[in-house]
């Protein structure tokens, strides 16, 4: 089975040029294209997450891709490489029309992709080598890295019921009962308090309403 891929990220774009350059290859190597596959889709997704996927499982050893650039695989390269040795495993024969490659099974094919397979590893090191440095310069100059806590879901919640804490604790309620109360974990409690700058009530060493349960506005 010969099929050709065409995909555009967005609606307003057009496929015609593509189906044109690949019917004009077609008919320069004398095949017949069995099936068009057409897809809008950013070529930032996985191919998983794409019609291409369903498409690269169905075909069998001696199938047929065509395409106009390796681009139209994806915009990464290191995706496109995960296409290419997919195609190399499952000995499929890819070929881009606009870049003049052919991967089937041949020498010169294996050699392609070894060196494509190089640079999208290079790629890898360099985009992470860029992050630490980024990182790293972010530290020099005194920036604290990550989500600020004021930001992290369960802390917004707990600054809601701040004084509702404040007045359990002050009352003899246990770390325990108010943490079961909140739907949360010790450790978080201990964390949100040192958080805000222990600025709650010294937790009582033995609970005086130990076996009273909190209110139920306080639980969830």
């Amino acid at each position: 089975m010969i099929v050709a891929y065409l995909r555009v990220s967005t609606e307003k774009q057009q496929v015609a040029n593509q189906k044109a350059e690949i019917s004009r290859y077609a008919r320069e190597k004398g095949i017949k294209v069995d099936h068009w596959l057409k897809e809008t889709i950013s070529g930032k997704c996985k191919k998983e997450k794409r019609l291409l996927g369903n498409l690269l499982e169905k075909l069998n050893a001696g199938d047929v891709l065509i395409v106009t650039e390796l681009s139209r695989l994806s915009r990464s390269l290191y995706e496109i490489m995960n296409i290419l040795n997919f195609c190399l495993e499952h000995k499929i024969i890819l070929y881009s029309t606009k870049d003049g490659y052919a991967f089937d099974h041949s020498l010169n094919s294996k050699i392609l992709a070894f060196a494509f397979g190089l640079v999208a590893e290079l790629e890898r090191n360099l985009i992470s080598l860029r992050t630490r440095e980024a990182l790293a310069a972010r530290r020099s100059k005194g920036i604290k890295l990550g989500r600020p806590a004021a930001y992290r879901p369960k802390y917004y919640l707990l600054n809601n019921k701040i004084e509702q804490i404040k007045e359990l604790l002050e009352k003899g309620y246990s770390v325990r009962q108010i943490c079961q109360a909140l739907g949360m974990s010790r450790s978080t409690f201990y964390r949100y308090r040192k958080y805000i700058n222990h600025h709650l009530p010294p937790i009582p060493k033995q609970p005086i309403l130990a076996g009273i349960k909190p209110p139920r506005s306080l639980r969830k």
